[in-house]
Formats: structure tokens, sequence, C-alpha cells
């Protein structure tokens, strides 16, 4: 049997420097994004009434602690900074893993981080309008900035999420108290409106989950800190639990803030309901303030996927001698700093092509959607695959109620995949393309082949 040849240039790798509390506020800079800010008046749309629509984002957070559970299993067992590449490489071998690691790079986190920056360009273009592309230079400019200040180092990075993270879930609890305490009485809606809203009590589900799930996700992410987490045997999921126990609560107490403050009606039919909700408080006032918390909302969830998608390259380039550039760790900083540059320069071509596309935001989801949900299935699916495959590998943390708890999870994943396909096809054939691409560019990287982390060359 052969053994794993070790990377030529990296001898060194992370370090646990990362706490318990680190750990969760990266989690919940990932997953608290401007979705919140966005997403509840589409899921009050779609929702059979006040009542629903409070179940669809308790069920959101329940699933999301399912995966979290599958998740903290392959994160402790198999901890690596290469999070769900390397999963997926022990369990399906190292093409897949490729197919994955090339989809992290060129769309699922570049994607984000790119959609995110629109997302800051366009709120902040409020604060402060540079013109007619304003908010496409502010998000060329953001994109930037935190490229620079993780390419520091992982105690700037971590440092700057740590301030961020505070003051976005300062902004919601700023909506909790407006919209609990300060707001206005609703005037009583009309009958005929009440009435309208009398639809079956699964009428839409499928619809307000897909909007739930996407305000929720970001969770997955942590297995790429899993490394650098210190007692990361107990701390993984603690912070995975934490953080997203933390979330669910913000986001239900959100939801009801806006309920009370703006009216199930008003909430359904609002295209900015945050602004809606302290516009009525404040006024004028109130809907700039709002577009400055969007915008710190932006900047959390644009620094945390910097952090993380730099590792998932790191990892790649470890693997593939014809990406071996990204697979440098630089241990003044703490961090890949080649993998992190090479991000950036691909997000911030992203944003040009938004740009000229004129697409922003909503492009950049349906482009990225379709490929992430699928390999979240694989991930899912690995958990069985490496159940059978390693029976004897430690687990310090076990998913309980194996294997019904990650079936729902996969169910899950595979219903959102589907639904992804469903609605966005042209712009999932972009992403098939790119991972078409990517396929290419496998067969010149097999020449010399490294085994992934941790698995048998196959």
């Amino acid at each position: 049997m052969s053994t794993p040849e070790k990377s030529p240039q990296s001898s060194s790798g992370p370090a646990q420097v990362l706490s318990l509390g680190d750990a969760t506020a990266i989690i919940v800079g990932l997953i608290v994004g401007a979705g919140i800010f966005k997403t509840p008046s589409l899921v009050a749309g779609f929702s059979a009434g006040e009542t629903m629509m409070i179940v669809w984002w308790v069920a959101g957070g329940l699933i999301s602690i399912v995966g979290a559970m599958c998740y903290a299993e392959l994160a402790t067992a198999y901890p690596s900074a290469g999070g769900e590449y390397h999963f997926l490489g022990r369990a399906f071998g190292r093409q897949i893993a490729f197919l994955y690691g090339w989809a992290r790079l060129t769309v699922i986190v570049a994607g984000s981080i790119a959609l995110f920056a629109f997302l800051f360009g366009d709120y902040f273009s409020r604060v402060v309008n540079l013109g007619e592309h304003s908010p496409a230079l502010w998000a060329g400019i953001v994109v930037i900035a935190l490229t620079a200040v993780n390419y520091v180092g992982i105690r700037a990075g971590k440092a700057t999420q740590d301030v961020f993270t505070v003051l976005e879930v300062g902004g919601l609890v700023l909506i909790v108290v407006a919209g609990l305490f300060l707001a206005p009485e609703v005037p009583a809606v009309a009958p005929a409106v009440a009435a309208e809203a009398m639809k079956p009590w699964h009428a839409g589900a499928g619809l307000a989950m897909i909007f739930v799930l996407f305000t929720y996700g970001g969770w997955n992410d942590a297995a790429y800190i899993s490394a650098e987490v210190r007692e990361r045997e107990r701390n993984m999921a603690r912070a995975l639990f934490l953080s997203i126990g933390l979330v669910m609560l913000l986001y239900v107490l959100v939801n009801l803030a806006y309920l009370k403050g703006l009216g199930y009606a008003g909430m359904a039919k609002s295209d900015a309901v945050a602004a809606d909700l302290l516009g009525r408080v404040w006024g004028p006032a109130g809907e700039k303030l709002i577009s400055v918390m969007i915008a710190i909302a932006a900047i959390t969830s644009i620094n945390g996927s910097i952090i993380v998608g730099a590792r998932s390259n790191y990892a790649l380039g470890r693997d593939w001698p014809l990406l071996s550039f990204l697979g440098r760790w630089d241990e003044a900083s703490g961090s890949p700093r080649n993998a992190m540059l090479v991000q950036g320069a691909i997000a911030l071509a992203l944003v040009i092509f938004g740009a000229i596309g004129k697409s922003g935001f909503q492009g950049l989801v349906e482009f990225s959607a379709p490929v992430f949900w699928a390999f979240f299935l694989l991930t899912g699916v690995s958990l069985f695959v490496l159940r059978a495959k390693e029976p004897r590998a430690p687990r310090p943390f076990r998913v309980p109620g194996y294997p019904v708890v990650p079936a729902i999870f996969v169910l899950a994943c595979a219903y959102l995949l589907y639904s992804s396909l469903d609605y966005h096809r042209a712009h999932a054939l972009v992403g098939l393309a790119v991972l078409a691409v990517g396929a290419v560019v496998m067969l010149f990287g097999n020449r010399g082949k490294r085994a992934v982390s941790g698995t048998k060359p196959g």
C-alpha cells in the first residue's frame, strides 16, 4: 500500500489559534448576512399566514442544526483546513475533491464574496454615493480592502470578524427593539386581505424554505477552520450549535419585530422590509441607518468567506502540482496568502462581470446555488461513506440518531438542488460549464499527482 506524499512546500500548516468565542463569532458572521434584511418579506408572501411563517424560520434553524451535527462529526474526525474538500477526497477520491475545490475557487466562494460585495455597494451608495457606477465601485473597493486585511494574517482577519459580528448582531437587536417596542400600532387588516391569507398550512412551503435556508447558509464553512480551533474535539461542535442556536433566536425575534411593526400584509408586500420598519419608527434617518447596518452585514459575510475560502484553495494547491502555488502557507501571517490573492482576483473579476452584465446580486446567486447544493449533497452522503470505509476512525462527536438524522439532511439538500436547477436553469448551465473547464484543468493537473490530504492516491 502506498502512503500519501507530503506536500513539499508546506511542512508548516495551520496553528490552533482560534478560541471557542472566535470560532463562534466567525460562524455567526458567516450565517448572519444581508439576507435577513431582505428575505423575510418573501417568506411572508409564500407562507400561509403568520404562524406558518414563523414555523418555517424555526424549521430552517432545525435543519441547519441537523446539518451542523453531520459537519461536527466530519470536522472533528477529519480536522483539516480543506474542510469539505478533505471530506469528499476521503470518501469519493481525488477527482471529486478536485472538482469541488475548483467549484469553490471559481464559483461558490468567489461568487459569494462578489454578490455580498454588490449588496454592500447597493446600500453603502445610499450613504456615500460615488456617482453613476457607485455600487460596482464600492463592491470592488470592499473586495480589495478585506482581501488586504486578511492578507496581513488570521489575527487581523479574526479581529475584523469579531468587531463586525458584534456590530451586525447589534443591528439585529436594534430591529427587534424598534419593531417590538417602538413602532406605532399597525392599522387593522381589511377583511379581503385577511381572507386572501387563508391558505392551506403547507401552501408555498417549498419556496419559503428556499429563502429561509438561503438566509441560514454559511454555517457549513466552519469546517474550514476546524484545524485552527483550540481543543477542537470539544469546541467545534460547541461553536456550531452555539452559533446556529443564537442565529435562530435572532431570526425568529427579527421576524416577530417585522410582524408587529408592519403587520403581516405590510410585511408580505414590502420590497425593503427592514428599511420600511425603521422608516416607520425614525423616518428618513431610520432608512439611512438600516443602509449602514446592511452594509455592515455584507462586510461580515465577505470577511468570513475570505477567511474560509482561502483555506479550501490552499488544500487544493497542496494536492495538485499544477496549482501548487495555492498550497503555500505563510507562517508569518498564519494564512495561505497566495490562495487569498487568487480568490480576491476571481471575486473582483466576478464583480466586473456583474457590473457589465447588470445582473448584480441576483444573477450571482443564481450562478452559484446549483453548484453549491450539489456538493453540499455529496458532503452529506460522504458521512455514510466514511462510516462504512473507516469504521474504526476516532469520532469525538457522533451524529445522534444515525442514520435517520443525516438522511434528513441529505434529502433536504436534494430538494434544494432540484429547486435551484428548476428555477435558475440558464445560470445553472453557466455553473456546469465552469465545472467542465475544471475537469479539463484536472486532466493536466493529474500528471505527477499527489494524494488528496489524508487519502490514498487513486
